[in-house]
């Protein structure tokens, strides 16, 4: 289904062993990816930072990533009511922090290897634990990140025009 504004498919996921797909590669958008790969470098590299900065082993509730989840989790709902419902900003604005700074930074999938870790380690209460718990924070800080965005900007004086 091709998206309303570019014309191209939503979900442009090429099989570059199929030579008709190939073309698609041609019309790919390259500043879009460009700003989503520098964006996943500045995410991943805050992300490595937290986690570097505070260790745990497995077995132990992994704070870390914990937080990181769930504070990027509360900063897309900001961005995305600040760059839909307020702000007007360049179309690279969204892909460079939404799915590059913000994608790059949580990590989900980590968060599945600390509970399989967990589990190893002879802890299933601490992984069950943080496996319900990143989920019901992370879905929390999104819809905390929505409103309390929503209400600062309605706080926010206007402007004389």
């Amino acid at each position: 289904m091709p998206d309303a504004v570019t014309g191209r498919p939503v979900d442009p996921d090429v099989d570059l062993s199929v030579p008709r797909q190939r073309f698609e590669l041609r019309r790919a958008p390259w500043a879009t990816l460009g700003a989503i790969a520098a964006g996943g470098v500045l995410g991943a590299l805050a992300r490595y930072g937290l986690t570097e900065a505070m260790p745990y082993r497995p077995g132990e509730f992994p704070w870390p990533v914990f937080l990181i989840n769930v504070s990027g989790c509360l900063l897309i709902g900001a961005l995305m009511v600040l760059i839909t419902e307020t702000w007007r900003v360049h179309r690279l604005v969204r892909p460079f922090l939404g799915v590059g700074v913000l994608g790059g930074y949580t990590t989900f999938s980590t968060h599945i290897v600390d509970f399989q870790k967990a589990l190893s380690a002879g802890a299933p209460g601490v992984g069950l634990l943080y496996l319900g718990g990143t989920l019901a924070a992370a879905l929390a800080a999104v819809f905390a990140g929505v409103r309390l965005t929503r209400l600062a900007v309605r706080a926010r004086p206007r402007e004389r025009s």
